[in-house]
This record gives C-alpha cells, sequence and structure tokens, in this order.
C-alpha cells in the first residue's frame, strides 16, 4: 500500500511543476523558483502542523482515523499547508505586472480540495508507512490528479494573463492611435494656420502695392494739371517761330 508521504509529493511535486511549465512564459525568470518556492512552503506547514498536531494525537489523545478526530487534524493540516503555500506562491506573484495574487489563494485552496477528495476516495489503498512500489497504482492516480490540477490551474491563469495582455495591448493600440490622430489635427491646424497667415499677408501686400500704385497715380496726375499748360505754351511758341 502507498503511503501519505508518498502520495503528497506525487500530487504537489507534479502539480507544481505542471504549473511552472505552463506559466514559465507568464512568470520569467522567477518560474525557476515556482516548484522550489512551493515545495518549501509545503516543508514549512508540514513542520509546523505536525508540532501542532503530534501533541493533540499523544496529550489528547486524539484519534487521526476516526471521526472527528481525523477531520480537526486534516483542518490543522490544511490550514498551515494553505498559509505557507499562499504565502511562497505569493511572493513570486507579486513581483509579475500581469498575474494576479489572488491566484496564489485559488490554486492553493483547489490543490488541497483535490488532493483530499483522492485522499477520501483512495483512502484504503493508503497508510502510514508504505512505499511506491506496493502501490504504484494509488501512486500513479495521485500523480494523474497533480497533472490535471497543475495543468488546469496554470491554463486558467495562463488564458487569464493571456487575456490581461490582450486588453493592455488594446488600450495601449488605442493610446497611439489617439497621440497619432492627435498629432495630426495639431499639424493640420498648424499647416491651416500658416496657411491662413499666408493669405492673409498676401492680401495685404497686394492691397499696398494698389495703394502705391494709387499714389503714383494720384501724384501724376497732380503733377500734370500743375505743369500740364506750361508745357503746351511752350510747344505752341516754337511752332510759331518755326513758320
Amino acid at each position: 500500500m502507498l503511503d501519505y508521504w508518498t502520495a503528497s509529493g506525487a500530487f504537489w511535486l507534479v502539480m507544481f511543476g505542471i504549473q511552472e511549465w505552463v506559466l514559465q512564459f507568464h512568470l520569467g525568470y522567477l518560474g525557476r523558483y515556482w516548484t522550489l518556492a512551493s515545495a518549501a512552503s509545503l516543508f514549512f506547514g508540514f513542520l509546523l502542523s505536525g508540532l501542532v498536531c503530534v501533541p493533540l494525537i499523544i496529550n489528547l489523545k486524539v484519534d487521526p482515523f476516526t471521526f472527528p478526530g481525523n477531520v480537526i487534524l486534516c483542518a490543522i493540516a490544511a490550514m498551515f499547508f494553505g498559509a505557507f503555500l499562499t504565502l511562497g506562491q505569493w511572493l513570486i506573484l507579486r513581483q509579475t505586472d500581469l498575474t494576479p495574487r489572488i491566484f496564489a489563494l485559488i490554486n492553493t485552496l483547489v490543490g488541497i480540495l483535490i488532493f483530499f477528495l483522492l485522499v477520501y476516495f483512495n483512502e484504503p489503498s493508503l497508510e502510514l508507512s508504505g512505499g511506491p512500489t506496493q502501490g504504484w497504482k494509488t501512486a500513479l492516480i495521485f500523480l494523474v490528479g497533480g497533472a490535471i490540477t497543475g495543468a488546469a490551474t496554470g491554463k486558467a491563469l495562463d488564458f487569464y494573463c493571456g487575456r490581461i495582455e490582450q486588453r493592455l495591448i488594446s488600450i495601449e493600440r488605442e493610446r497611439v492611435e489617439k497621440e497619432t490622430r492627435e498629432r495630426e489635427r495639431v499639424e493640420r491646424e498648424r499647416l491651416e494656420r500658416e496657411k491662413l497667415e499666408q493669405e492673409i499677408l498676401e492680401k495685404e501686400m497686394i492691397e499696398r502695392k494698389r495703394i502705391q500704385r494709387e499714389m503714383a497715380l494720384e501724384e501724376q496726375r497732380k503733377w500734370l494739371e500743375e505743369h500740364g499748360d506750361e508745357d503746351y505754351d511752350y510747344d505752341e511758341d516754337e511752332d510759331e517761330d518755326e513758320e
């Protein structure tokens, strides 16, 4: 028969390994620490839960194999495992911009729920001391359960991060398009303003030339009025002398 510790290792380590493989793109270089941090969190959770559960079993005579002792001890272990596992994964998720921190809690709760369901349905095949060779069929069940759970939770987070990326890309594209339209509008207004100023300047130059031409014509008319008769008399005298 398979022991509980081998079953736990088979389930959780495979689950974390699959998640690390699925989330390697979104976690980046931090992804390589996903399995390590999660396994370390489970180890510390196991130590602290052992410090609480062992005195309960010895001093208070809580039976881990009968109800309600097994429920009490499992609840205590789940609390410690959940707290440390959530903390370990949260410390990694908080380093990235796309991955939600709440995934650490959801991932922990889903993992604990699936693990206890597997333990519940395979309890006749589990014992405190055993080995993977004697209970390889049960070990295979926990391996497959961990792989499916890790793939499902990891793919769910991967899908969520993909949606967030698409949304951010869409927002960035809209921002760029808006800035481009704004620049084009400003450039168009500048060109129109320069064209209008050029037209006003040309009109002013034309008006100035027209005024200058009218002034020149007016001066010419005045000069002709002042000197036109004298020139005419002088020409008539010359004609009489020649005769």
